[in-house]
């Protein structure tokens, strides 16, 4: 790394610096995220969680191991600042968003700590570019809880399928439903939009199912403008674990493979819309 042994420009030290040889493993899994412009960035030895919220309904969390970076270091417990996220991104693609076969964007990190700017520097082929983003104070994030023990249903299926329903699927409705259950349908994803009610359904026995838990029936309806800035990150992934809780709360968690083969994770948890009774389905 071109980068890797430059010293802070002040005599204060960075309290979180983090390099990569290639710019597009983090650009494009910020774009799956990417619904807001502003983010919250959570770092910790683990690695680094950025974090999209809208509404109080819906919340992203792009999750960047420590290990996909060539070098990351945090000097505290855990580090958090807002960013603009939409200036962060023009900041990573700043050399454009497809490099020539063979090149790649290099790209250091640093950050000094609160009130400071976040720093990057940014090398392709020779080139250095250097940008401050301004940093803000991180708003109070919500907490959907969703440890495993809370976890009612979990199916993990296959990208392709859950792409494929979303493709078949009248997207003009208002709501998707999701139908979970140890019995018959098994799993179902239901609209209602003006060419009138449409399911689909996946048996557990399915190709495309990779594991099934269901342990009660759940229906339950989100709204569709709320799931679809989730099908950027469907569209990376490889894999994606449907999780639901007691309230009806839905996780969806998309397992990211980038062009090294390092895995990531993005996770949406979504509010439920409304409770569905038995008399309604």
């Amino acid at each position: 790394m071109p980068f890797s042994a430059q010293p802070p420009a002040s005599g204060e030290p960075y309290v979180l610096t983090a390099s990569l040889d290639n710019a597009r493993h983090l650009s494009s899994l910020l774009r799956a995220v990417h619904f807001q412009d502003h983010a919250t960035c959570f770092a910790t030895a683990n690695g680094l969680r950025v974090t999209v919220e809208d509404a109080k309904c819906i919340q992203a969390n792009a999750f960047i191991q420590a290990e996909i970076f060539q070098e990351f270091a945090v000097q505290e417990e855990s580090v958090t600042f807002r960013i603009n996220l939409s200036v962060l991104l023009d900041c990573l693609t700043i050399f454009g968003t497809s490099s020539l076969p063979g090149t790649s964007t290099a790209l250091r990190m640093c950050y000094r700590g609160y009130g400071y700017p976040l720093m990057l520097f940014l090398e392709e082929g020779g080139v250095v570019t250097v940008c401050k983003i301004n940093t803000q104070e991180p708003d109070q994030l919500l907490d959907f809880d969703f440890c495993s023990t809370k976890v009612v249903n979990k199916i993990i299926l296959q990208s392709e399928g859950l792409r494929e329903a979303f493709a078949e699927l009248d997207m003009t409705s208002e709501v998707l439903q999701i139908t979970m259950s140890p019995d018959k349908p098994y799993f179902r994803l239901s609209t209602f939009g003006n060419a009138g009610s449409a399911h689909l359904d996946y048996p557990r026995d399915s190709d495309l199912m990779e594991t099934f838990h269901c342990n009660q029936t759940q229906t339950n309806r989100y709204k569709i403008s709320l799931l679809k800035p989730s099908t950027k990150a469907l569209a990376l992934s490889c894999k994606v674990s449907i999780r639901t809780d007691a309230q009806g709360f839905l996780s969806l968690q998309y397992m990211i493979r980038n062009e090294d083969g390092q895995i990531c994770f993005v996770e949406y948890y979504c509010c439920p819309d409304e409770d569905i009774t038995e008399a309604e389905m």
